[in-house]
């Protein structure tokens, strides 16, 4: 079995950012593009970039230092020595076949990044779920030792309020993206795997050809590096198992009892979560101030990496754990109007999604045993058609806990349609899935305008809901728009709306 072929090389060796004179990225304005962007141009390369349309990164990215076009045209290429594209652009971008046709460099993100990382001792965290806060997680335990990390995230820390940055510090953290095989180019002297799961089947086809990926990940890890995997889930602890056998150094971690790393007393109290961690004999308290039983294990990852990999001393990076902030888009709390509690999160494959509508529930449930009347209201948007065609059942089950689903239709991102794969396939998912469980399931509106998801949302809910928007497209702005719409629905004495518009069937 061998890997599927792509258009670039991730085990051949990278030069130096530093060699690749003037860099222009293609895209520029993507969450992981941006992020390797910004690690350049603190470096001191000179940066181009063109993106379709204007946004607020592209002018951060200006005032950073960049030079950005909105819209792309072959003269952007003039000058540079370097471009670096996402697998999102494809080869008939006019932009990458003028680079082509002029013998210039071309790299692949991941590579462009990995440039950046010659000579620091590298950090890489991939997994099917949780990868983006459990790198998050390790900054901010790292960035509270004597370590000034480098980072580049797929998402934003709320705290900093940035994705990238470039630290004085010898460590280089990244979250290793899977989707494409290009978490190979890294070769990180401590990697973590959160989960191996079936996902991103579009480039791999099947399960196994997944753990064969994450296998060849592992075997670039340093001789004397180490790995550390998430032993709960079987698809990591497999690896684990992997990398053993190769003479690699390994912490599992998580509930298992035979966890190297073992995590016990797991408690949640609202936002705020409780566990205790014992490594080597040695038990701390850990304390979160995110929620969810998903994010003390995503936690445990990160102390695995900064005590057994890096050396750092275990209370200040539990210190650094406890003041962690949250990731943007990472049920990440969007505002609160007419008594109705708005938060977003970006989970899109089953696994995510069923962890943040678990959470959802809890804290739902929390409040009615307070006496409130709480009801769990999710948004969700699958993304990418081969996913919702081969994970519908999947999907449609992590909804079942809900008290209401809102189901919008498929956001593309770079797939074309496929005939008869719709947001309706999940909708029906959560009934047939709820009927399996012998439970009656959540009420399910099925709607594919985009434009008609947040009047509908507005009638839906009443007071003391909590509603979730969750996708990775474009559904992260239909809150605010929920929000907007229920403020100005207030009575402006300040008492609560009726519940009258919530009670009956949208």
């Amino acid at each position: 079995m061998t890997l599927p072929a792509t258009r670039f090389d991730f085990t051949a060796p990278v030069p130096p950012a530093a060699d690749l004179g003037r860099v222009h990225f293609i895209a520029i304005g993507g969450a992981g593009m941006s992020g390797v962007a910004r690690v350049m141009l603190t470096s001191g390369v000179p940066v181009s970039g063109s993106d379709a349309r204007g946004s607020a990164l592209l002018t951060a990215l200006e005032h950073e230092g960049a030079q950005v076009w909105v819209g792309h045209d072959a003269s952007h290429v003039d000058g540079a020595d370097t471009v670096v594209v996402s697998s999102a652009v494809r080869d008939g971008n006019v932009e990458l076949a003028a680079a082509r046709e002029r013998g210039l460099r071309v790299l692949h993100r991941a590579q462009g990044l990995a440039s950046t990382m010659v000579g620091a001792r590298g950090v890489a965290v991939a997994g099917a779920n949780g990868k983006t806060t459990t790198t998050s997680l390790l900054v901010v335990a790292l960035q509270a030792g004597s370590l000034d990390p480098s980072f580049a995230l797929g998402g934003e820390l709320t705290a900093l309020g940035t994705n990238a940055h470039r630290g004085t510090g010898d460590v280089f953290v990244v979250e290793a993206d899977e989707s494409d095989g290009s978490f190979l180019c890294y070769r990180p002297q401590v990697a973590v795997v959160t989960s191996v799961q079936a996902d991103h089947l579009d480039f791999y086809g099947d399960l196994a050809t997944v753990e064969e990926a994450y296998r060849a990940f592992v075997d670039t890890i340093a001789s004397d590096g180490l790995l550390v995997a998430c032993v709960d889930d079987p698809g990591a602890r497999a690896l684990a198992e992997h990398a053993r056998g190769r003479g690699l150094r390994v912490v599992g971690y998580g509930e298992a009892p035979d966890a190297d790393l073992r995590v016990t007393d797991v408690r949640h109290d609202g936002l705020a979560s409780r566990a205790t961690l014992t490594l080597d004999g040695r038990s701390s308290p850990l304390v979160l101030a995110v929620p969810g039983h998903h994010n003390v294990l995503n936690a445990a990852g990160a102390y695995g990496a900064a005590v057994a990999g890096l050396g750092e001393d275990p209370a200040v990076v539990l210190a650094g754990l406890a003041s962690f902030a949250g990731t943007r888009r990472r049920f990440e709390p969007r505002g609160t109007a007419a008594g109705v509690q708005v938060v977003d999160d970006y989970a899109h494959n089953p696994g995510k999604l069923a962890a943040v509508v678990t959470t959802g529930r809890r804290l739902v449930d929390e409040a009615r045993e307070r006496g409130g009347t709480a009801r769990l209201v999710v948004v969700f948007q699958p993304h990418l058609y081969s996913r919702t065609r081969d994970f519908a059942a999947e999907l449609g089950a992590a909804l079942v806990p809900a008290d209401a689903v809102v189901l919008m239709d498929v956001y593309a991102a770079r797939e074309d349609p496929v005939p008869g794969v719709s947001g309706a396939l999940v909708a029906d998912a959560v009934g047939h899935a709820a009927a399996r469980a012998g439970q009656p399931g959540p009420q399910v509106v099925y709607e594919p305008s985009w434009v008609h998801v947040a009047p509908l949302v507005v009638e839906l809910v009443r007071p003391g809901d909590l509603v979730l928007t969750v996708g990775a497209g474009d559904v992260t702005m239909v809150g605010p728009e929920v929000l907007l719409a229920l403020a100005e629905r207030e009575p402006r004495d300040g008492t609560a709306p009726s519940d009258e518009a919530g009670e009956g069937s949208a």
